[in-house]
């Protein structure tokens, strides 16, 4: 599988992983590192070449906040969900960015830019609310600014 990011076949990733001892995490990370995701194919693949079964390979891919089985946009936005940052207006935000996006969280818009995720909390509750894009914190965001914010991207 190939998807609009990159040339590397899963299978030429996974190989690299044959007979690595313990070499399932290292090869959901080389696989994410490559498609921003793990593809439903990979589970399957993994499994036959490490000789594992798939239902560990994906208790072990959905158990990792970092990892998301299926297809995910080359931008990640996840917004905090604890406390500090539902109190502080989190929700009309991300109602915000959705309509922005025209995409629900949990969902990738249509030419695979963006994803909208939620995380835990990512340690900035002072500048609630917050959210990030590929790592990169957002705080103390007004709605008019998420525009501005998305076409960087």
């Amino acid at each position: 599988m190939t998807n609009n990011y990159t040339n590397r076949p899963i299978d030429q990733i996974i190989a690299e992983f044959k007979d690595v001892k313990g070499g399932l995490l290292p090869a959901l990370h080389a696989i994410d590192d490559e498609y921003r995701a793990i593809p439903q194919e990979a589970l399957v693949k993994l499994s036959q070449v490490l000789n594992i079964p798939v239902a560990q390979v994906y208790g072990v891919a959905t158990f990792y906040a970092k990892f998301a089985v299926g297809q995910r946009g080359r931008n990640i936005i996840r917004f905090c969900e604890s406390a500090p940052c539902h109190i502080a207006g989190a929700a009309k935000l991300i109602a915000d960015m959705e309509d922005q996006l025209g995409i629900k969280v949990g969902e990738t818009t249509l030419d695979g830019k963006f994803t909208l995720e939620f995380c835990q909390c990512v340690g900035m509750c002072q500048s609630a609310p917050v959210f990030t894009i590929n790592q990169q914190p957002y705080y103390n965001v007004l709605t008019d600014e998420i525009p501005e914010i998305l076409a960087r991207f």
